[in-house]
């Protein structure tokens, strides 16, 4: 099982915290989002596996690495997800995107899935699946179990705010997946909402409330 990775850096923490601000306006947020984004996304991809070329300089050729192995898949879970994206795709610009939707019932708190959009080669691709929190972690989970099911084995799960509760429900379900936390909360409230975390992303990002 492998072991979450608690983003400890400085400038993760200084744009968390700004994020948290309830006075944080729609456009900063959005900014701050996709920040925080190619930030992790710096640690998820340290494991890329790389082979030496050679390259010619202006001074001589020179041995150099470049990345090899398995292209790269982005997954966002629609809506708040999608905030994601384009701070992962500055690093890695020529990586596919998928898309899988969800909403939480407000009843039952549980995920419901209403749109699934993969690239026709997923099963071939390291996957990053993006979602800016993880509360219970049913939506997360669900979504790899679509993405299992689609064939992929090689997965990774990236989240900004995480609640100790949806941490240890992914680490029970998906052992086999690496998850990346840039900030592990205390708990969740009664309404399923992350303490202290930051409300809505999702409303936040798009200004919808």
């Amino acid at each position: 099982m492998a072991k979450p990775f608690i983003m400890d850096h400085p400038l993760i923490q200084h744009k968390i915290t700004l994020l948290r601000d309830k006075n944080t306006g729609s456009k900063e947020f959005r900014e701050l989002i996709n920040e925080i984004a190619m930030l992790m996304c710096y640690e998820a991809t340290r494991d890329m596996p790389m082979k030496t070329v050679e390259v010619e300089t202006p001074i001589c050729v020179a041995k150099s690495k470049v990345i090899s192995g398995r292209k790269v898949a982005f997954v966002p879970i629609l809506r708040a997800g999608l905030g994601m994206v384009d701070g992962l795709l500055s690093l890695v610009p020529a990586a596919k995107v998928g898309h899988i939707g969800m909403y939480r019932d407000p009843d039952t708190h549980q995920p419901v899935e209403y749109y699934c959009k993969l690239p026709s080669d997923v099963q071939e691709r390291d996957i990053i699946v993006l979602d800016p929190m993880l509360a219970t972690g049913g939506s997360a989970i669900d979504a790899i179990n679509q993405l299992k099911e689609h064939g992929c084995t090689s997965m990774k799960f990236m989240c900004i705010i995480a609640a100790p509760e949806g941490l240890a429900a992914m680490e029970k379900a998906h052992p086999d997946v690496q998850v990346y936390v840039g900030a592990l909360d205390e708990r969740l409230n009664d309404h399923m909402y992350i303490v202290p975390g930051l409300g809505d992303a999702g409303d936040r990002i798009f200004g919808t409330k």
